[in-house]
C-alpha cells in the first residue's frame, strides 16, 4: 500500500505543481501566455489518451509491470522537464508525465487483487483522496518551494518520490493475476484517442477562439464522429479496449455521470480559485494575495482531503459508499454557493477550503469504490480508469465554460469583474447540485452484484474465481 500511496499521491502533485507557476515559466522560457497554457494542456490530453490504455495494459500483462512502467514514464517526463531550456521540450516532458495517469487504474485494480474484500473500500477510497490531495497540496505548496528552491524543484522533488515508488513496487509488489482479456484491436485505441484529443483541443480553445469558431465546432464535430467510430468497433471487436457492456451497468454509469460533472466544479475551482485570491484589493472584491499566500489559504482543503480519504473506508463501511458519495456531493454544493457571494473575509475564505476538501475528499473515495466493487475483477483497472478519464473530461468543460463566463470583457485594470466571478462561481453551484441528483440516481449496493454483473462477467469470459470474488465484494 505504500509503494501504491506513494505513486498515485506524487501524480496528484504534478496535477496541479504548475498551475500557479505558470507566469513563471512563460517568463523563463521567453514564451507567450497562449503558448505556455500548452504546459497544462498537453498533459491533460496525454493523461486522457493514456489512462484507458495503461489501465488494459495492466489487466492483461500484469498490474504490477505496468504500474512500474508508468511510473518510469512519469520519471523521465519530471527529469526532461526540470532540465527543459525551451517551451517545446517543457510541453513534450509534462505530455510524458500524462503516462502516469494510468497509476491511479492500476493502483485499483492491485487494491481489488490483492486485498481481502472487507479491506477494499477503505484502501481504494484513501488511493482516490490521496490523489485529490495531491493536487491540493500542490497547489498549497508550489509558491513556497518556488520561492526557496527556483520553479524547477517542483520537478525535482517529485522525481525523486517517483523513484522511490518505482523501485519499492518492483522489489515489494506482488505478481498480480492476468485476465484472458486478449488483446485489444488497435483501431479502437486510435479512435478513442482521436476523440478525446478533438474533444479536449476544442473545450480548450473555446474561450480563446469563441465556442462557435469554426476551429472549435469542427473540432467537436471530429470528436463526435470520433466517438462514434469507436464505439462502433468496441461493439464489434471480441477484445474491446473498454468493455461497453460494463459502462452500461447502472452503478458505472451512474456514478461516471457524478464523476463528471464533479471533475467539473473541482478543476474549475482549481483553475480560478487562485486567480480570485490573487486579485488586487482595489477591485472591490480581491485579497491581493501572493501565490506563497494563496497557498496558505488552500492549505485546509489538503489536509481535509488527507483526512477524509483516510476516514472514508470506515464510513462506507458503516453508512456504505452511496450514501457516502451522496453527503460529499451535498456538502460541495455550501462552499460554491458562498463563493458565490464573493467574500473578502480571510476567514470566510478559509472555511471555504476546508469545506472544498470536506466534499470532494469523501466524493472521489465513494465513486471509485463503487465502480470498482461493481465490475468483474479482469475489468477493474480499465472501469476505473475511465471514470479517471471521464472526471478529466469533466474538468476540461468545467474549466472552459468557467472561462467563457469569468474572463470575457476583462476590465481595463486586467482583471475580471466582481459580477463575472460571482455568475462563475453560481454556475458552479448549479453543477454541484446537478452532481448531487446524479448521485442520488447511483441504485443501492444490494443491486451492484445483481444478475447485470454476472451476464457481463459470463459475455466477458472472466474466470470463474475473480467472478466470485467480484460478486463477494
Amino acid at each position: 500500500m505504500a509503494c501504491l500511496l506513494l505513486g498515485v499521491a506524487t501524480f496528484g502533485l504534478l496535477q496541479s505543481f504548475v498551475t500557479p507557476i505558470l507566469p513563471i515559466i512563460q517568463s523563463d522560457l521567453h514564451t507567450s501566455q497562449s503558448t505556455v497554457t500548452w504546459v497544462m494542456t498537453a498533459y491533460l490530453l496525454s493523461a486522457s489518451v493514456c489512462t484507458p490504455i495503461v489501465g488494459r495494459l495492466g489487466d492483461s500483462v500484469g498490474k504490477n509491470r505496468a504500474f512500474v512502467l508508468a511510473l518510469l514514464a512519469l520519471a523521465l517526463g519530471c527529469l526532461v522537464a526540470a532540465l527543459a531550456q525551451s517551451i517545446e521540450v517543457m510541453i513534450a516532458a509534462r505530455a510524458l508525465q500524462g503516462v502516469g495517469g494510468g497509476l491511479l487504474p492500476l493502483t485499483f485494480g492491485i487494491i481489488r487483487d490483492e486485498l481481502p474484500p472487507a479491506r477494499v473500500p477503505g484502501a481504494v477510497g484513501t488511493a482516490a483522496a490521496l490523489v485529490a490531495a495531491g493536487s491540493g497540496v500542490g497547489l498549497a505548496l508550489a509558491g513556497p518551494l518556488s520561492d526557496a528552491f527556483g520553479y524547477r524543484s517542483l520537478f525535482w522533488i517529485p522525481l525523486t518520490m517517483v523513484i522511490a515508488s518505482a523501485a519499492a513496487a518492483h522489489l515489494l509488489l506482488p505478481e498480480s493475476p492476468r485476465y484472458p482479456v486478449g488483446r485489444p484491436n488497435p483501431l479502437a485505441a486510435l479512435a478513442l484517442s482521436a476523440a478525446l484529443i478533438a474533444f479536449l483541443l476544442s473545450i480548450s480553445e473555446g474561450p480563446r477562439e469563441g465556442w462557435t469558431s469554426q476551429r472549435v465546432l469542427g473540432g467537436l464535430v471530429l470528436a463526435v464522429v470520433c466517438g462514434a467510430a469507436w464505439i462502433l468497433t468496441e461493439l464489434r471487436s471480441r477484445n474491446p479496449l473498454v468493455d461497453l457492456r460494463v459502462m452500461a451497468l447502472p452503478a458505472v454509469w451512474t456514478t461516471n455521470s457524478v464523476a463528471f460533472l464533479f471533475g467539473a466544479v473541482m478543476f474549475a475551482s482549481m483553475t480560478f480559485l487562485p486567480q480570485y485570491l490573487q486579485t488586487p484589493r482595489s477591485s472591490g472584491y480581491g485579497l491581493g494575495s501572493s501565490v506563497t499566500q494563496c497557498g496558505l489559504y488552500l492549505l485546509p482543503q489538503a489536509a481535509t482531503l488527507i483526512a477524509l480519504g483516510l476516514a472514508a473506508g470506515r464510513l462506507s463501511g458503516r453508512f456504505g459508499p452511496r450514501g457516502v458519495l451522496q453527503l460529499g456531493c451535498a456538502l460541495t454544493v455550501v462552499p460554491f454557493a458562498i463563493m458565490g457571494t464573493t467574500p473578502r473575509s480571510p476567514w470566510l475564505i478559509v472555511v471555504t477550503s476546508i469545506l472544498f476538501g470536506i466534499g470532494p475528499g469523501l466524493g472521489f473515495s465513494a465513486m471509485a469504490t463503487l465502480v470498482v466493487q461493481a465490475v468483474p475483477a479482469g475489468r477493474a483497472g480499465v472501469a476505473a480508469g475511465m471514470n479517471a478519464n471521464i472526471r478529466t473530461m469533466g474538468g476540461a468543460v468545467g474549466a472552459g465554460v468557467m472561462a467563457s463566463i469569468v474572463a470575457v470583457h476583462v476590465a481595463g485594470a486586467g482583471y475580471p469583474s466582481r459580477a463575472q466571478y460571482r455568475e462563475g462561481f453560481l454556475f458552479l453551484t448549479a453543477v454541484a447540485v446537478l452532481a448531487l441528483v446524479a448521485a442520488r440516481l447511483v441504485p443501492r449496493p444490494a443491486s451492484l452484484s445483481s444478475a447485470g454483473i454476472i451476464e457481463h462477467a459470463e459475455v466477458a469470459i472472466i474466470p470463474a474465481a475473480p467472478l466470485g470474488q467480484a460478486t463477494a465484494s
